[in-house]
């Protein structure tokens, strides 16, 4: 069972940044699809970026392109969302997940596992 820990949300101001961290229980990058979702109060779970195993293959929302950066480190067992200029709008509850299945990377039940997820608040 592959478990998932996120860690490094918090509260900055617009145009801030973050580093969100998510701690592997193995080492996994190498063989899952690891993607980064958020989830604000009301609206429903959001794929924000995925990196693939096959090699350094990244995939963004639209929302996101240009301001986040998702990268892994296989010998850290670690994946990171590099989060800069922040906007009151990414302000959300956000999710790690890993999955070995073929599919659309920005579809939450594509993913076999999941973090707890790390509150992200942004103010303007």
């Amino acid at each position: 069972q592959v478990q998932l820990v996120e860690s490094g949300g918090g509260s900055v101001q617009a145009g801030g940044s973050l580093r969100l961290s998510c701690a592997a229980s193995e080492n996994i990058y190498s063989r899952y699809v690891m993607g980064w979702f958020r989830q604000a109060p009301g609206k429903e779970r959001e794929g924000v970026a995925a990196t693939y195993n096959s090699g350094p293959i990244t995939y963004y929302a639209d929302s996101v392109k240009g301001r986040f950066t998702i990268s892994r480190d296989n010998a850290k067992k670690t994946l990171y969302l590099q989060m800069n200029s922040l906007k009151p709008e990414d302000t959300a509850m956000y999710y790690c997940a890993a999955t070995t299945r073929s599919g659309s990377w920005s579809v939450p039940n594509l993913y076999d596992y999941w973090g707890q997820g790390t509150q992200v608040t942004v103010s303007s």
